[in-house]
């Protein structure tokens, strides 16, 4: 037997080896999770889309909470995006819910509701990716699809001690087809569950654990003492700081123990989502340390000059606290200042109307821009004049009671739960 032969032997020895003692571990030791008890493709389909960039420890609540308000297809179909949003709250990249209504509205569209059994369709939903479509075709209807995500890529990469870069696509693809060999026959909803379990629980990214491990024996990276430098990834561009002025308007008269918010354009980052009122801080006074508070008097000035040219009537009266906000793209420092109502505030209809009136005259792409010291500051910032001046402007006064009517990004949620903890209220 050649060298070349008895290698080849060898790699499909270890082959069986993980297949078979992966899902003997699986069956042992699998978790008792909620969407593991049944097989219906919808609450598979929901609880992979939550699984993404989220623990599941985290998801769980969410996934009972979800299921509960949208039983079916058609109820998430048919409910509102608000509502979608505000059972979404808390999760963060909300482009996910978004996506997955659109996509639930497609399935009652063009499947009668029900979830497809078909590569092609599963694969043409709105948000479905090839690791998606793989687990739901996978563990929904048993299809010998492979479910490759980064859990998945960091297993395989250590047993098989493959050096390639999991961030490029070839390697994914790799991956997949290599993941596809390994699924036995009739096996597949279960070993890609056992392969995800695996990632989770044992290979974990740091400081694996071992001794633990089903397929240890066979484990090329550990064999080699190299598991902890596995896998190979290019690092990700970190995210672009940006430092904001944020307002939180404390009200007066009919508006007294309330707070106002306002909702965000109808497209771009945060669609449709409300907030506090914040904008950019000026780049002069924004130099030095990332998070550093501005000069009293600076802050003061460019967010009394930011209300009033939006319409906000309201007067600033120092700073209250800092938070974070991380995108994948950008990271908001916010710097909070509380502001007293000094007027009554229109109507939210009435709102819309003078924000569009102030900000027609930026609608012609300057919007993007950094403002002057004296020109108009934009409501937003998405890029996109003639969107942002038509769509923004909603704006409320809640309190307490009222958050649960509004979907807000987490760092609003925390900000605003920590102000009326504050008030008690």
């Amino acid at each position: 037997m050649t060298t070349d032969e008895k290698h080849i032997e060898a790699q499909q020895e270890a082959k069986l080896f993980f297949s078979r003692f992966l899902l003997e571990w699986y069956h042992l030791q699998k978790r008792d999770l909620p969407w593991r008890r049944h097989r219906n493709p919808y609450y598979i389909w929901i609880s992979e889309i939550m699984l993404q960039q989220t623990r599941v420890d985290t998801v769980i609540p969410y996934f009972n909470r979800f299921i509960e308000q949208f039983p079916t297809v058609e109820a998430l179909a048919d409910a509102p995006e608000e509502e979608v949003l505000k059972c979404w709250e808390g999760l963060g990249y909300y482009s996910r819910a978004r996506n997955l209504q659109h996509a639930a509205k497609q399935v009652k569209e063009l499947y009668g509701g029900q979830v497809p059994d078909d590569r092609d369709a599963v694969f043409g939903l709105k948000g479905v990716g090839p690791y998606t479509a793989g687990a739901i075709l996978s563990i929904a209807f048993n299809r010998p699809e492979p479910a490759v995500d980064g859990n998945v890529m960091r297993v395989l990469s250590r047993y098989f001690l493959i050096e390639d870069d999991i961030a490029k696509g070839p390697t994914r693809v790799k991956m997949e087809k290599l993941a596809a060999e390994l699924i036995p026959e009739g096996e597949a909803g279960s070993f890609n569950q056992a392969l995800m379990e695996l990632g989770a629980l044992i290979c974990t990214p740091k400081s694996p654990r071992c001794l633990p491990c089903p397929v240890m024996e066979h484990c090329a990276a550990r064999l080699a003492g190299c598991e902890a430098s596995l896998p190979v990834k290019t690092k990700a561009k970190p995210p672009r700081p940006e430092e904001r002025l944020a307002a939180l308007v404390e009200g007066r008269g009919e508006h007294a123990g309330r707070v106002l918010i306002r909702q965000r354009p109808a497209s771009g980052l945060l669609a449709r989502m409300w907030e506090l009122p914040h904008w950019p801080a000026p780049p002069a006074e924004a130099g030095g340390a990332r998070g550093a508070l501005l000069p009293e008097a600076a802050a003061l000035d460019r967010l009394r000059r930011s209300m009033s040219q939006a319409g906000i009537h309201a007067r600033p009266e120092g700073h209250w606290m800092a938070a974070e906000h991380t995108f994948s793209h950008i990271v908001w420092t916010l710097q909070v200042y509380r502001c007293r109502e000094e007027a009554a505030l229109p109507l939210a209809a009435e709102s819309r109307a003078v924000y569009g009136a102030a900000q027609a005259e930026r609608a012609d792409g300057a919007l993007g821009a950094q403002p002057a010291e004296d020109a108009p500051l934009a409501l937003f910032d998405s890029g996109d004049a003639a969107a942002d001046a038509a769509d923004s402007g909603a704006q409320r006064w809640i309190n307490r009671e009222d958050m649960k009517n509004y979907a807000f990004p987490n760092v609003f949620l925390k900000l605003l739960n920590s102000y009326f903890d504050e008030q008690g209220t």
